[in-house]
């Protein structure tokens, strides 16, 4: 009879899993000082090398911050929160057109929801952001980061954060990549550059249709930009990644 044999979890892989559960459980609050090495080995009945092993799991994760000689309890941040995801997707082979495909789903909802709830800090950012993109496209300079920032502000101004964890990971393999097509297409810094004026003059108005209206045609943009520079959509995003970066 063939089985499955039982696999082992590692005692530092059980503590960090535990101390997970009671953060979730609210036993142990965010803000609050985890507990000292001595009590973690009594209370778990492990040793000090599975303590610290279990500990430094946790804070590769985000959830423990050092502060002193105190480790405290924290939440990850969604940069770390998409790190995490774009680290599993990277070695998952996410195609070009599955992010593509993500992110067609949800910008232009975030741009629909930064026209209503944007602040006028927002609005600023948003124009400052548009400005600079303007200006280094006169300069002949990339805009590659430009563009990371704008949909990175739109998406904070729309003010949901199961959203933006959810498209974290999403821009940061997208939107690198996207530098073979700003190479390429000698047309898309000025077609980016009406874009994103239309959705920030959207957004700033309060025009909730027109800002998704935009950005649907945006992100459809993005997807011509790869068929014109011959980028198939159908490859996994580390190699067009590595491409640009070998440049």
């Amino acid at each position: 009879m063939e089985v499955e044999k039982i696999q082992r979890v590692p005692s530092y892989k059980m503590l960090a899993e535990a101390l997970v559960q009671n953060i979730l459980d609210g036993r142990l609050k965010v803000g609050d000082a985890l507990p000292t090495e001595a009590v973690l080995c009594d209370s778990f009945g492990v040793n000090r090398s599975t303590v610290r092993e279990g500990v430094r799991l946790l804070e590769e994760a985000g959830m423990l911050l050092r502060n002193g000689k105190k480790l405290l309890i924290t939440h990850p941040s969604r940069e770390q929160l998409g790190a995490q995801v774009q680290r599993a997707m990277v070695l998952k082979e996410v195609r070009i057109e599955e992010l593509w495909e993500g992110l067609f789903i949800l910008d232009p909802a975030l741009a629909e929801l930064a026209a209503l709830r944007r602040t006028e800090a927002a609005v600023e950012a948003l124009a400052a952001n548009v400005k600079a993109t303007e200006e280094a496209l006169d300069r002949g300079d990339p805009v590659v980061q430009l563009d990371i920032e704008f949909h990175s502000l739109v998406a904070e101004a729309a003010d949901n954060h199961a959203l933006l964890v959810a498209r974290e990971p999403l821009g940061r393999l997208l939107f690198p990549a996207f530098d073979v097509v700003m190479t390429k297409v000698g047309s898309a810094g000025d077609r980016l550059l009406t874009a994103h004026t239309a959705i920030f003059e959207a957004i700033r108005k309060k025009d909730a249709a027109g800002a998704r209206k935009w950005m649907e045609k945006h992100i459809q943009d993005f997807k011509r930009g790869y068929e014109v520079a011959g980028v198939d959509m159908r490859t996994p995003v580390v190699q067009v990644q590595k491409t640009s970066a070998a440049r």
